[in-house]
């Protein structure tokens, strides 16, 4: 998926700090994720999770830090040479990612190949031959193949959302972002999104994935970060759902499990 050097993380984020009204948010957040890896960020309402996946895809402007994704990266402490070349840098590191929101974001007056191919071709400038087949491809990939000339409300809203991630994916993105994906689902739409994001984590996608999804977390993280408060108060990997050290970690897990 990428020529990056595998002995450095893909993803490297510094000091990371947004504030919204006066009020801090994220108050120096670091982290990193190798290629090929799938990590969690987990934690309560108002933590700060979406913030940091937002701001490494630049819908939001961090106040200070510094973000990189593969080659590309953004230095918010520094004041930029002039205002096109921060353009320049935010739009090379927004290439780098593709975003999956919570809700799918789809354009109702496409067809869900419309929806693959806007991205490739009208921003990407990829050819449209090239871009069916990919869009195609990925279709079949999330288990839509066969829909392509379906608008979104003439699906289900887990069948729209996994359009969403394919449309993510079909802007070859080196790192895939995913904002609580299942969170505006009905119960029984969830696992259908899950078991793609599951397949995708297994063939060696990078993704940053916010979710409740405590057990299907357990299952794909090769990194799961806890944040409370606008700091990142415990990492480690999926032992940290099954073992938390902080009292906090524990706390939100007993709540969110539904244990005593």
């Amino acid at each position: 998926m990428s020529d990056h050097d595998p002995t450095t993380p893909l993803v490297e984020v510094r000091g990371l700090r947004k504030a919204f009204s006066g009020t801090d948010v994220l108050r120096g957040v670091d982290l990193s994720a190798g290629e090929g890896t799938a990590t969690v960020l987990l934690g309560p309402s108002g933590s700060g999770k979406t913030t940091v996946l937002r701001s490494l895809n630049v819908l939001e402007t961090p106040d200070a830090g510094r973000v990189r994704i593969a080659d590309a990266e953004v230095d918010f402490d520094a004041p930029a040479r002039d205002r096109g070349a921060r353009r320049r840098e935010v739009a090379a590191l927004r290439s780098r990612s593709g975003m999956v929101f919570q809700s799918h974001h789809l354009f109702p007056h496409k067809t869900v190949l419309g929806n693959l191919l806007e991205g490739p071709v009208q921003v990407q400038g990829r050819s449209v031959d090239e871009a069916t087949a990919d869009a195609r491809r990925l279709l079949e990939q999330v288990g839509l193949g066969g829909r392509e000339d379906a608008y979104p409300a003439q699906l289900s809203g887990g069948q729209q959302q996994r359009v969403g991630i394919a449309r993510a994916l079909a802007l070859q993105p080196q790192v895939v972002l995913l904002d609580e994906p299942t969170s505006a689902l009905d119960p029984e739409l969830v696992s259908e999104v899950l078991a793609v994001i599951r397949d995708l984590a297994a063939t060696g996608w990078t993704m940053l994935i916010v979710t409740h999804e405590v057990r299907f977390a357990r299952d794909v993280a090769d990194q799961v970060l806890f944040l409370d408060e606008g700091v990142i108060a415990e990492r480690g990997g999926a032992e940290v759902l099954t073992d938390p050290q902080h009292e906090r970690t524990k706390q939100f897990l007993r709540r969110v499990l539904d244990l005593s």
